[in-house]
């Protein structure tokens, strides 16, 4: 009876083997919202090898090795992040290529959510192997480039502006050669009144099949170009415009007009062509005077981002959550800023393994809390709104590892 019993024990243990998955990692009993499988409800996640296993609504804990409590958590994808600065170095008189302006990813990035981070126009095709050597192959965070149309980088100043370092045909080969890490190019800061950085950019996209990236305008000393020229005569659809509420005087035409306080409806009609709309909220890019008559006006941007450095993050930006949180209280819906901060800015950047956690995924997680309370976002004018909800990080999964945890909700905590 004995040996009969033992066998009866061994049966059921070999169907549990059969039926019952030994996982890495279960997150368990939180709300998932995935936007790219149209996902907004509670649910379950599997992870096994750094990937998405399995999604389901009631998923076994008994053989996992790691079981994440996520009730009263939001569960999305790893945060994107397709505009910060990350080229940090000690280089004199580089800003933020391999100068003290930029900073280090893993230090900002799990933290907020973030799990990919794309510097926005640090490196150029003369230095872009010394960011991969220093910065890409030291970092946890996955650290993406758009290159700077200028060889030397973002250095600032007559860096900027010399025309005869805007080398279509060197930066696109540069890309293709580190294709693995380049999403695209980058013009910015470039003071004269002409079209040569951006058309120089889409030439290198062109050939490298990439989009670019554009922070537009920079002189007080003449009337800015024109947007409506720029969208439609300059760019192709999917290349992206960045620092989209910034209002910066006379150095930039706004989407919003200065004296009529209306949003401007051929912006509206080059993000139907395709353009795409970052935020890029930057130390001075954000103004609550264009975000806000644009948003009323039923214009939201496609993807949410921070330009982050060591002005923005010490200002109104803060970081990723912080910014999303800005745009909550205003009026954005919960599942519209997590496509803004995941699946649309996987699409804008063409890594489209990234931003979504389909079965089969790479799972980058962020466990998100919804906190209540009062609370208030501003700009650079120290204009404020009042709110009574913010986004906080609680988790950070990457590759299937907890890299960042607040409150050790994992069971054992383990934090790689």
């Amino acid at each position: 009876m004995k040996r009969v019993s033992s066998k009866i024990v061994l049966f059921f243990l070999l169907i549990g083997s059969v039926y019952g998955q030994n996982y890495q990692m279960v997150i368990k009993g939180g709300h998932l919202i995935d936007p790219k499988n149209n996902i907004n409800e509670q649910m379950d996640i599997a992870i096994e090898d750094g990937k998405v296993v399995k999604v389901a609504k009631n998923i076994d804990t008994s053989g996992a090795k790691q079981v994440v409590k996520a009730d009263g958590l939001l569960v999305v994808p790893g945060l994107i992040d397709i505009h910060g600065h990350n080229f940090y170095g000690t280089r004199p008189n580089s800003y933020l290529s391999d100068g003290l302006v930029a900073v280090d990813p893993d230090s900002f990035t799990f933290r907020t959510g973030v799990t990919t981070i794309v510097d926005c126009g640090g490196p150029g095709w003369k230095n872009f192997h010394i960011f991969k050597q220093n910065i890409i192959d030291h970092s946890k965070t996955r650290v993406l480039a758009f290159m700077n149309i200028v060889g030397e980088g973002m250095r600032g100043g007559a860096y900027e502006q010399d025309t005869s370092d805007m080398n279509a045909g060197l930066t696109a080969q540069t890309a293709l050669n580190f294709k693995e890490h380049v999403v695209g190019f980058k013009v910015a800061h470039y003071a004269k009144r002409d079209w040569i950085p951006v058309d120089r950019a889409v030439e290198a996209g062109n050939i490298a099949n990439m989009p670019v990236i554009i922070d537009f305008g920079g002189s007080m000393a003449f009337a800015p170009l024109r947007l409506r020229e720029l969208f439609f005569d300059h760019l192709r659809p999917g290349d992206i415009y960045t620092h989209v509420f910034a209002e910066l005087g006379g150095a930039r035409e706004p989407v919003v007009d200065y004296e009529t306080r209306q949003f401007k409806p051929f912006v509206r009609e080059a993000q139907e062509r395709g353009i795409i709309f970052d935020v890029g909220y930057g130390g001075a890019s954000f103004d609550f005077r264009q975000a806000i008559p644009s948003l009323e006006a039923g214009f939201f941007p496609n993807t949410i981002s921070t330009d982050l450095h060591k002005g923005s993050m010490n200002a109104a930006m803060k970081d990723m959550l912080n910014v999303m949180s800005t745009f909550m209280a205003m009026g954005m819906e919960v599942p519209e800023i997590i496509k803004a901060s995941t699946w649309s800015p996987a699409k804008a950047i063409k890594r489209e393994e990234l931003g979504h956690l389909s079965e089969g995924a790479i799972a980058d997680v962020a466990l998100i809390h919804v906190r209540e309370g009062k609370f208030g976002v501003w700009d650079k004018n120290g204009y404020k709104l009042e709110t009574n909800r913010r986004f906080e990080s609680e988790m950070t999964i990457k590759d299937g590892e907890i890299v960042y945890s607040v409150n050790g909700l994992s069971e054992p905590v383990v934090l790689k």
